[in-house]
C-alpha cells in the first residue's frame, strides 16, 4: 500500500479518464471504486476524483470532438514542453501540444513510435495520485506493443526507465523502473511503480488496472452499472483479474491480489 504527496520525473503518477459524457462517467466509477469527485475550474468538464480525501485521478471531457472514451496514463515530469520535444526527437509524435489545467498542472498527450499514447503531468497545485496500490485506487498502468524492443529504447531515452524480463505463466513480461526511485522490489509483480510490456502482435496502447476486495462483486456491479465483462474473471499468478468496460466504452481492468 502507498500514500504519496509527490513523485519525480519519470514516475507514472496520474491517470485521466477521457469520456464524452463526464458526469455520467463519475457516477459509474463513484459506484464501482467508492469515489467522489468534485468539478475544477477548466473551461471544459474536468473532475478530480478522491478517495478518503485524497486525490486518486481526473474524469474529464476527450480532447478531440471524435475521440473515444479511454484512460490515460500520465508520467511525472519537470517540464511538459521539453518532454514534448524530446518525444518527437526520440521517434514519437504529440497528440496534444502542452496545455494548463487550471489548479491542476500542466500536461501534453503524447504517443510512443509504435503508436500507443500516454500523458505526461507536470505538477502544479496537484501533486499525482495521492493513494496508490489500495482498494479502490489506480495499481499499475500496462503498456501493450508489438514492438517491445523498440518501446525499451523509447521509453528509457525519454523517462530514463531500465527493464527486467521475466515469466508469468506464458507470457515474457518487461517490468520497468527508475533507478533511484523508491517503489517496490523492480521483480515485484504488481507495484504500481513498475509498468509491464510485452504482448508482440496486438495493438499498441496503455491500460490502467486498480485494486478491489472482491472481483466476483466488482464484475457485478460494473455489469448492473451498465458496463461490459470483456474478459475473467480469472485466476493469475498475480491473483484474480477481469478487464471491464465503462458504459462509455473505456476499458481498465480490476485486480485481487495474491496473498501469501
Amino acid at each position: 500500500m502507498s500514500r504519496r504527496d509527490g513523485y519525480q520525473h519519470g514516475v507514472p503518477s496520474w491517470i485521466a479518464g477521457a469520456h464524452p459524457e463526464p458526469e455520467q462517467a463519475v457516477t459509474f466509477y463513484g459506484e464501482l471504486l467508492g469515489w467522489q469527485a468534485s468539478d475544477t475550474d477548466s473551461p471544459d468538464p474536468y473532475f478530480v476524483c478522491t478517495l478518503d480525501d485524497c486525490d486518486v485521478a481526473a474524469i474529464g471531457a476527450p480532447l478531440g470532438a471524435d475521440a473515444g472514451a479511454a484512460w490515460r496514463t500520465n508520467i511525472w515530469v519537470e517540464s511538459a514542453d521539453e518532454t514534448a520535444a524530446r518525444v518527437l526527437a526520440e521517434g514519437g509524435s504529440v497528440v496534444s501540444e502542452p496545455f494548463d489545467l487550471p489548479g491542476i498542472g500542466r500536461s501534453a498527450v503524447l504517443a510512443d513510435p509504435a503508436g500507443a499514447v500516454f500523458g505526461v503531468f507536470e505538477p502544479g497545485e496537484r501533486r499525482g495520485a495521492q493513494i496508490v496500490n489500495e482498494p479502490g485506487a489506480w495499481a499499475m498502468s500496462a503498456l501493450t506493443t508489438p514492438d517491445p524492443e523498440g518501446a525499451k529504447a523509447f521509453y528509457g531515452a525519454v523517462f530514463g526507465w531500465e527493464a527486467d524480463s521475466f515469466a508469468m505463466g506464458d507470457l515474457e513480461v518487461m517490468m520497468w523502473r527508475l533507478p533511484g526511485f523508491v517503489g517496490g522490489e523492480p521483480l515485484q509483480p504488481v507495484p504500481r511503480d513498475l509498468v509491464a510490456t510485452g504482448f508482440p502482435g496486438v495493438e499498441p496502447g496503455w491500460s490502467v488496472d486498480f485494486w478491489v476486495h472482491d472481483i466476483d462483486a466488482t464484475v457485478k456491479t460494473a455489469a448492473d452499472l451498465g458496463g461490459a465483462v470483456l474478459d475473467g474473471p480469472l485466476d493469475l499468478p498475480i491473483g484474480r483479474q477481469a478487464t471491464l468496460a465503462d458504459p462509455q466504452g473505456a476499458t481498465f481492468s480490476v485486480t485481487r491480489i495474491a496473498v501469501p
